[in-house]
């Protein structure tokens, strides 16, 4: 076809024109090809123009190593070809030819780069996963005279927000003479990517005021921040301002709106601004399945995909995400699979943005080892899949797994403030202190203090690792502080036992104006709990109903029963439960026992216990603590009665095992534990440490253990407990008068929180200790939490 035409016009052999014409008109490879050869048989092939174009279209049609094979056989290419060949080697995925193409035109040529070719060059860089390419690109350009152009200037920005470097870019922003609507948006975009949302509403408020003239990409930019900060006011001022300057009707503005209403729950005005758009086109349909999946509407979400397929457009990785129950997980599985199966069918489940949002989702399912085969049968992974797979560990409970996880990708990208605050959590679950300090390390060499998502992970690793004043300090260096970086704090408070720090701090909070969440009175209500603040407890509560206008959750209902029922008033607590508006579960009857088994009320306990066994007969833990109850009272038939019930029944109790932390490596003990490699020495300091105990006066606490042996074996039992082999170990592989840390996954017992006070007071140690409910720290003889835990 392309040949009958070349004679029907009769052209020259020089009639560049035509052929430039031709090759702009072209659609397919082949019919590039077949212009190529007429190009040559024209005597074309060295006329630097066409040669140009068809490079750019070869770039175009991702055939870049044909490109690059023209490139190399053009007798003298100006900086023009130079450029368009970067551009394309950019564009096509290829940053080291385009960085050593630029090396070649700086080094082997008497050409200088100008604008543009720094321009493509450092676009090239961000898609190579190290950040020193494109800082050398950025440097040329400042030596070149190029660092405060505007073409430039955009895309350094970009690059730095692009590796996380979000100091830099605002560096490069501010210090630029003149800033146009592409740079604006730039710095707006960044921010947002880099989830500063407060900082990138401030840089829109400033664009507004210092009248640079908007566009739709600015609106359609700052909307998801106004979005993430759940601040709806901020949101309806910018479509205010998107109405008067005439974007209302824009439909990336309005598919900006869905996805901002949809956050608020409002799918009513959802439906009502995809109503709006005459022609929905693919990005507002996924705007709008992705709005209804978020709001659970499950259901609607697969009907408007249904109409998509039925209308024969062509869905893509957007669709799916959208159409994946990320954010509504629960109940879905069936529908995962579904989705999981099309995806395989449409040839999609490769692409790293479904996998991750199908990792995600089968994580949140518990289904961890089908996340897991689907993360790794993915072949490119990207950042996002890596941190939905270290997410989903950590929320797990397999926190080794995930910090084995985040080795292995340290090796093969870079981590960003979402992988940090995984596995800082992970870290705080752990209590791996070492682990924490070195990702806080990296943070500083990252430049992510300034993430408040970030510094609040640090924060929440610090207070549950034990050290409450790093994370205090850390907390009052932070110039922004959310509703989440409050209650990490709080929480932290509470967790040691400082009760009455913990109600300053939320008083600040209520004075600093950012509003508390349902965490912040649960947080609240744990550090009353744990330091005896019966009245302050209750004010709280109410304040939370009557002022906030907060429905209670069955947590909050616990802490309250845990409240009255660990200062003793079991009676008060028996009757905030028979006066609660709903019916209460096991989390609240389950305080109750537990406030029986601390005051040995076995009446109240077998009250407890039986409504207990009717909600969740299969929980071994409340037949654990009732059976304690019994033996504390030395009715020994009732205690066996109920571990013969037990046994009936194979519930499996959880294994007592306590973790120390040794030079960065973890030792794991378990009661009794005869594995360790230095086991000899920790029984014969064990030995050692119990002979000055008895001297210093000290008696074993029985009462819990197994009534049908004798004392003395009793006595052994406890003498072997996990807490006590660990804090054995510590005193022998660390250094005399520094700081024992240990964490226990059950609540500590009654003998071993005696025993450690008079290790703490015999050695002259500080011992923390981190149960399942809080923090003990010993020191001469004393336990920070005065014996009320």
């Amino acid at each position: 076809m392309i040949c009958r035409n070349i004679a029907v016009a009769s052209c020259t052999p020089r009639d560049r024109s035509f052929f430039l014409d031709l090759l702009k008109k072209a659609t397919t490879l082949s019919h590039l090809s077949q212009t190529h050869a007429q190009i040559i048989l024209h005597g074309l092939h060295q006329d630097l123009a066409t040669l140009t174009k068809l490079i750019h279209k070869l770039s175009d049609f991702k055939a870049i190593h044909h490109a690059h094979r023209l490139f190399l056989s053009t007798r003298k290419p100006d900086l023009f070809l130079f450029n368009v060949l970067i551009k394309g080697f950019a564009t096509n995925n290829s940053p080291l030819s385009a960085i050593s193409l630029y090396t070649h035109l700086r080094t082997r040529t008497n050409l200088k780069p100008d604008k543009f070719t720094y321009a493509f060059a450092i676009w090239a860089a961000m898609g190579h996963e190290s950040e020193r390419f494109g800082i050398l690109l950025h440097s040329n350009a400042i030596v070149d005279g190029f660092g405060f152009d505007l073409f430039v200037g955009s895309v350094v920005v970009d690059f730095y927000f692009k590796f996380s470097r979000v100091e830099m870019a605002r560096k490069v922003f501010d210090l630029m003479p003149e800033r146009d609507t592409v740079l604006w948006n730039t710095m707006v975009s960044g921010l947002v990517r880099n989830c500063c949302f407060n900082d990138s509403i401030e840089v829109f408020r400033n664009l507004v005021k210092g009248g640079v003239e908007l566009d739709s990409t600015t609106v359609s930019t700052v909307l998801p921040a106004a979005a993430e900060l759940q601040d709806l006011e901020v949101g309806m001022g910018i479509q205010c301002l998107a109405l008067k300057v005439g974007f209302g009707c824009d439909v990336f503005v309005i598919t900006g709106l869905i996805s901002l209403y949809s956050k608020f729950g409002e799918i009513d005005t959802v439906r009502w601004l995809f109503e709006q758009i005459d022609r929905p086109d693919l990005v507002s349909y996924n705007s709008m399945i992705s709005g209804y999946t978020y709001n659970g509407e499950s259901e609607s979400s697969v009907r408007l995909f249904v109409d998509l397929l039925a209308s024969g457009q062509k869905v893509n990785s957007s669709t799916l995400v959208g159409l994946i129950p990320v954010h509504s997980p629960f109940g879905h599985l069936q529908l995962t699979c579904c989705i999981h199966g099309f995806c395989v069918k449409s040839g999609v489940v490769s692409h790293a943005s479904v996998s991750t949002a199908l990792t995600t989702v089968y994580s949140r399912l518990n289904e961890i080892e089908t996340a897991r085969l689907l993360f790794d049968e993915t072949p490119e992974k990207s950042l996002a899949s890596w941190n939905a797979m270290i997410s989903g560990y950590t929320q797990n409970g397999l926190t080794e797994m995930a910090i084995s996880l985040f080795w292995e990708m340290m090796l093969e990208v870079r981590p960003n403030p979402v992988t940090i605050t995984s596995i800082l959590s992970a870290c705080a679950q752990l209590g791996a202190l070492s682990l924490g300090k070195w990702v806080h390390n990296l943070i500083k060499s990252e430049n992510l203090e300034s993430n408040v998502y970030v510094s609040t992970a640090l924060i929440d690793m610090y207070a549950k690792c034990g050290s409450i004043v790093e994370a205090r300090q850390l907390f009052d260096l932070m110039k922004d502080k959310n509703s989440v970086t409050w209650n990490a704090i709080i929480s932290g408070y509470g967790l040691h036992g400082h009760g009455n720090e913990a109600l300053r701090l939320f008083n600040e909070m209520l004075h600093s104006g950012v509003p508390p969440t349902g965490v912040t009175f649960l947080s609240v209500l744990y550090a009353c709990s744990h330091a005896g603040l019966v009245r302050k407890g209750n004010e709280i509560f109410h304040s939370m109903v009557h002022d906030h206008g907060f429905q209670p959750l069955p947590e909050h209902y616990a802490c309250m029963v845990d409240i009255l029922g660990r200062a003793g008033q079991l009676t008060e607590a028996l009757k905030f439960i028979e006066k609660m508006p709903v019916e209460p579960g096991p989390i609240v009857w389950g305080a109750l026992l537990g406030a029986c088994m601390i005051h040995k009320d076995t009446n109240l306990a077998r009250v407890a216990s039986e409504r207990l066994f009717e909600l969740d007969p299969a929980n071994v833990g409340y037949h654990v603590l009732l059976s304690n109850i019994y033996s504390a009272d030395k009715n020994f038939l009732k205690a066996a009665t109920v571990r013969q019930v037990v046994k009936k029944r194979r519930l499996a109790k959880t294994p007592g095992c306590t973790l120390i932390e040794v030079g960065g490596t973890p030792h794991v003990f378990t009661s009794g534990d005869l594995f360790h490699p230095q086991a000899t020495a920790i029984y014969k300091m064990l030995e050692k440490l119990t002979g000055k105990m008895r001297e210093a006066g000290f008696q074993s606490q029985t009462l819990t253990a197994l009534h049908d042996v004798e004392e003395e074996e009793k006595e052994l039992m406890v003498k072997v407990h996990s807490e006590k082999l660990a804090i054995a170990f510590g005193l022998i592989a660390t250094e005399p008068e520094t700081e024992i840390r240990i964490i226990k996954n059950l609540r500590v017992c009654l003998d071993c929180h005696n025993a450690t006070k008079f290790i703490s007071k015999i050695t002259k140690r500080i011992i923390v200790v981190r149960d399942a409910n809080r923090f003990h720290h010993f020191k001469d003889g004393i336990c920070s939490c005065g014996d009320y835990w």
